[in-house]
């Protein structure tokens, strides 16, 4: 039997272990993948690939970056599957139509819950207690197909957006190679139980102790660092938040909140200087 034909669109790291799932797997050719165009980084802010096409060149594989997949798309063999994991753009019905199989997408969250571009973090800033992957079926509207698989993960206590990315991951391109090798089987979702989520911007992190409890703020640390990132003032002085707790920890300061609570600073970083711990910072301070 050959190997399923597979275009693959993605972009960040999250993607990058699906991808390579599908190159090891001889049951699957990757013939394409699709990123977004290179973008700026680092101090001198040279053009930089995306994790998804650095990993795609090192196995030889050709990489498309156009700035509209839907107005650039060029003549392609229509594929068995298109296999879309945070690509970052939303595909017209041409491209759904154009898989001999199915366009799938693996999602970050358990759709219903938490359709939308930040399911990773929305998880951690609502205290939910699991999460995990969704494969579905791609339609035209966001995240809304029929469901194929799902697999879920409990969130920890401390759980940040890395170690849970890191661990989705995973699972997404585990579930991702047992449904695409067996019969598709599909399942609406439920409508009562949507959950919608947007893109983050910087004011998201924008936190202010004196009207969130010690919880709150530690929650948004640990799903928004590192972006976009988490600032408060203390003491009259602006900081990054970079690691806070809920108990006292070497090195961390005590931070009063709202409704009496304290959130413990275990490390922060002042505008344009390297990061301290608390009591680093508090020294500086005096």
């Amino acid at each position: 039997m050959s190997p399923y034909s597979v275009i693959f669109c993605g972009t960040p790291a999250f993607a990058v272990p699906s991808l390579t799932a599908l190159i090891a797997d001889p049951r699957f050719a990757v013939n394409l993948v699709i990123s977004q165009p290179d973008k700026p980084a680092g101090r001198k802010l040279l053009p930089a690939p995306s994790p998804v096409k650095a990993a795609a060149e090192k196995y030889g594989i050709p990489v498309c970056q156009p700035i509209d997949i839907n107005e650039e798309w060029g003549r392609q063999s229509p594929p068995d599957f298109l296999v879309v994991v945070a690509y970052g753009q939303i595909l017209g019905q041409p491209l759904l139509d154009l898989p001999r199989l199915a366009p799938v997408n693996l999602h970050a969250s358990l759709l219903p819950r938490w359709r939308g571009a930040s399911p990773i973090q929305h998880a951690i800033l609502a205290g939910d207690r699991e999460t995990g992957v969704t494969i579905q079926r791609m339609v035209r509207e966001l995240d809304a197909g029929p469901i194929l698989a799902r697999a879920t993960t409990p969130i920890a206590a401390r759980e940040t957006v890395r170690t849970l990315g890191d661990r989705l991951a995973r699972m997404g391109a585990d579930l991702l190679l047992r449904t695409l090798t067996r019969p598709l089987e599909e399942i609406l979702q439920d409508a009562a139980e949507i959950t919608a989520c947007r893109k983050l911007t910087r004011a998201d992190g924008a936190v202010s102790p004196r009207e969130r409890t010690a919880e709150d703020i530690d929650r948004t640390v640990r799903a928004l660092v590192p972006w976009p990132g988490v600032t408060c003032r203390i003491r009259d002085a602006e900081v990054k938040l970079l690691e806070t707790a809920l108990a006292e920890t070497p090195g961390s300061i005590p931070i009063p909140c709202a409704e009496s609570t304290i959130l413990h600073v275990v490390s922060l970083q002042s505008p344009g200087r390297k990061p301290l711990t608390g009591k680093e910072w508090e020294r500086g301070m005096r």
